[in-house]
Order: C-alpha cells, then sequence, then structure tokens
C-alpha cells in the first residue's frame, strides 16, 4: 500500500456518539447562544448546516455550506460566530472527551503505518474545522503532524460517504485509490463509499457502526487485530 488512511471517531479514537453529541453541543451551546444565536434555533442550525456539508456536491467548501446554512436560520451573520466556534474547538471542545475512551494502540497504528506506506492521512469527515481535528487527534497522543494530510471542513468540498471525498483524498496525495487502504468503523461511510472506488478497506469492530443494506464482508477484526494486521504488511 503506498498509502493507509485512517477514520478517527470511533475508529483511532473510541467513542460513545450519543453522549459525545450531547456534551458537544452543551457546551457549543454555552458559548454560541449568548452571542446572539437563538437558543430554540441552534440545535436545528448545527444539524441543518451538518446536513448540508453532507450533502455537498463540491460548488463551495464544507465551511462555507455550512456557515450559509447556519446564517439563514439563525439570522446571526458568520463573522461573529465563527470566532467564538474557533476559540470553543481550542478550549470547551476537550471537554467532550468525557464521552471518548483511551486508546493506547492509536498512535502505534498510526507508527507502523508511516512504516509501512509513503503516506498515511486522518480521513475524518470533514465536518469539523482544523483545530476541532487537532483537539480530539490530542486526545490519543496524535498531532496534525503525525499525517500527510487530515481532512476538514475548511479545506473539503465533500464529505463521507460521497466517493468523491475518497476520490480527493487521493488526488490530493498523488495516490492512485487501488493503492490504498482505507481503516474505518462504519460499514457506509468508510467501508462502502472507500471500496466503490477499488480503495482496499479493513473495518474495525470495536465502535462499529452497521449499514444493514450493504453488510460488510469483507476484512474486519479488532482495533488490537488490525494493528497486528498492518504490522504483517
Amino acid at each position: 500500500m503506498k498509502a493507509i488512511l485512517f477514520d478517527l471517531d470511533g475508529t483511532l479514537l473510541p467513542m460513545d456518539m450519543e453522549k459525545f453529541m450531547h456534551v458537544y453541543f452543551h457546551e457549543l451551546g454555552a458559548v454560541v447562544i449568548p452571542m446572539g444565536v437563538p437558543a430554540d434555533k441552534f440545535a436545528a442550525a448545527i444539524w441543518a448546516g451538518t446536513g448540508a456539508m453532507m450533502k455537498n456536491t463540491g460548488e463551495k467548501l464544507n465551511a462555507d455550506v455550512f456557515w450559509d446554512v447556519f446564517t439563514a436560520q439563525t439570522g446571526v451573520e458568520r463573522t461573529l460566530v465563527e470566532p467564538v466556534c474557533d476559540s470553543f474547538y481550542d478550549e470547551g471542545f476537550h471537554k467532550a472527551r468525557a464521552a471518548t475512551m483511551e486508546n493506547p494502540l492509536a498512535a502505534e497504528a498510526v507508527r507502523v503505518a508511516r512504516e509501512k506506506a509513503d503516506k498515511v492521512v486522518l480521513a475524518t469527515n470533514p465536518l469539523f474545522p482544523m483545530q476541532g481535528q487537532k483537539t480530539r487527534m490530542s486526545w490519543l497522543g496524535l498531532k496534525e503532524e503525525d499525517f500527510d494530510l487530515v481532512t476538514c471542513y475548511s479545506s473539503d468540498r465533500h464529505c463521507k460517504p460521497n466517493p468523491a471525498y475518497f476520490e480527493d483524498v487521493c488526488r490530493r496525495i498523488g495516490v492512485e485509490p487501488k493503492n490504498c487502504l482505507m481503516i474505518g468503523n462504519d460499514e457506509r461511510e468508510d467501508m462502502l463509499c472507500a471500496s466503490s472506488l477499488g480503495i482496499e478497506c479493513y473495518l474495525v469492530t470495536d465502535c462499529m457502526i452497521p449499514c444493514p443494506d450493504h453488510p460488510w464482508q469483507g476484512k474486519k477484526g479488532t482495533f488490537a487485530e488490525m494493528v497486528e494486521m498492518l504490522k504483517s504488511l
């Protein structure tokens, strides 16, 4: 493999997604609502903006898609709220760590991947700004410099499960899909999406998100088993 791609949430970073979202929304709301965002519209605006990013067809950056929707739904200008959010991802966002679990093998997996491939990518869905990605990485003892590419909402124009997301990643790192390995925990967003382009995939089952319509029939195992797989490459 010339490139190894890792998903973050539920793969490198084990988490209780429901609890994570609850803490995340509570803490973000605590800093955004005082800026004039209507409390009764806050959550709906976040979900609507996220949904719009998920459907992004590439005309705009994900960040622009999100803020266009958020502003339309709340009536609060991006220039007022975005700086507050940027600070939040470096500060209050750390409280969401309580919904995640330790994974001492995460850094080991990335280290082994760097030995086995020319490029290593953090292929996490680009729904957060870079600081949000870096903060979650830090909970694992990882940093942006451990990867050749980290996708985020200010640099990407597509999201999983759109195969165009992986097409963009491959183009940016200069590696053909057939020479990539995607490691993730979501049968639809990671396995189905990446494999549709010919990317080899490995499903991590510790925090697996199933897709009943497209159950993964390929390689899979626990995170620890995945690390051993990497070592054997």
